[in-house]
């Protein structure tokens, strides 16, 4: 199993450039750059391209929405290009709320858009002149819609390589099933070892019962709290907040994401009373609302050889890599994290 870690770029690319090379001689193998709102996840993986040598490289996500199927797909290659082959595109619907409401896009069929992003991507990686008749996306523009005078055109560049891997971030049932379908790796939020088969072993079993052979293996790629610490109580209740705004906020009251999870997960009138407080301004209280069992059936959070316990149920559960959110550690202590992790998943 793979260790990685979310990227944490708020004090500016230098500082996180320089960390990502400490933590790449300390053996992390990945290292994830998520792209909400803030700065774009291109500019800080093409620095980090320039700044490291053999840490594999990840958009955590890419949301599809905001770039044409085709700049995705140049994007990546250029990317792919710039790291000599360490880049996975890390792709994501994201949600109506950022989507319309920061880029002024229409957050429609996001299932079927995913697909026709991700088709057209390998056409163009595999450099054939593109055309591509979907039902979201028309290459070339038909004339009715245009001037006329498109022709299908194919990428200069010969990318190093034709098929870079794809990782979906989904957690609803559809999003799922199609990663398990057409995808190299699936990207959960919030995975629970001990519940993932029942939440979503039916999925990934109709997605993966039409895989292409291509793609081999479905890599899953979860992204637990992390903290080695004697006393996890005070770790837990750092979560809190961060559950509270995806539970609570990230999302209407009638379409979020993560509240629909967790109420899967079984916690069905907690989530109810999260999100009434966050929605009502009180947050602290949301977040004092979140339950430790839900906190620690997600996280990498107690003494080592908890730890030890919970890597091998991430393990069992199908996980093939660890995109870590350390928990309350600065510079040094991600360092020392990683450096511990690896020794425990050897």
């Amino acid at each position: 199993m793979r260790i990685g870690m979310a990227a944490e770029y708020s004090g500016g690319f230098d500082t996180l450039a320089a960390e990502i090379s400490d933590l790449e001689t300390a053996g992390l193998d990945l290292v994830v750059v998520p792209e909400a709102y803030s700065f774009d996840a291109v500019s800080a993986l093409g620095y980090l391209a320039a700044r490291t040598s053999a840490i594999q490289l990840a958009s955590g996500v890419m949301q599809l929405y905001t770039r044409t199927p085709t700049l995705t797909a140049m994007t990546a290659a250029g990317l792919d290009h710039l790291s000599h082959g360490r880049f996975i595109l890390g792709l994501g619907a994201s949600g109506p709320q950022v989507i319309e409401g920061f880029h002024g896009v229409a957050y429609d069929a996001p299932v079927g858009r995913t697909r026709e992003v991700v088709e057209i991507c390998r056409r163009v990686w595999r450099r054939e002149p593109l055309t591509y008749n979907g039902s979201h996306y028309q290459i070339p523009l038909p004339a009715c819609r245009g001037t006329g005078l498109g022709k299908p055109l194919q990428l200069i560049n010969h990318p190093v390589r034709e098929r870079i891997p794809i990782v979906l971030a989904a957690v609803g049932p559809k999003n799922v099933t199609l990663a398990a379908e057409i995808a190299e790796g699936w990207q959960p939020i919030f995975f629970c070892p001990e519940k993932a088969q029942q939440v979503w072993g039916d999925c990934l079993t109709a997605g993966l019962r039409n895989r292409d052979p291509m793609s081999g293996p479905l890599e899953i790629y979860a992204s637990p709290p992390a903290a080695i610490v004697d006393d996890p109580a005070p770790y837990i209740d750092r979560v809190k907040p961060l559950l509270a705004l995806y539970i609570g906020g990230m999302g209407a009251r009638s379409r979020n994401f993560y509240f629909q999870l967790t109420q899967r997960y079984g916690y069905v009138a907690e989530a109810q009373r999260i999100q009434e407080l966050y929605l009502s301004g009180r947050k602290a209280e949301a977040a004092r609302a979140v339950p430790d069992e839900l906190v620690r059936s997600i996280s990498l959070i107690g003494p080592e050889g908890y730890v030890q316990e919970r890597l091998a149920a991430f393990a069992e559960a199908g996980a093939t890599a660890l995109t870590i959110w350390p928990i309350g550690a600065d510079r040094i202590g991600r360092l020392r994290l990683t450096e511990r992790l690896q020794l425990l998943v050897r």
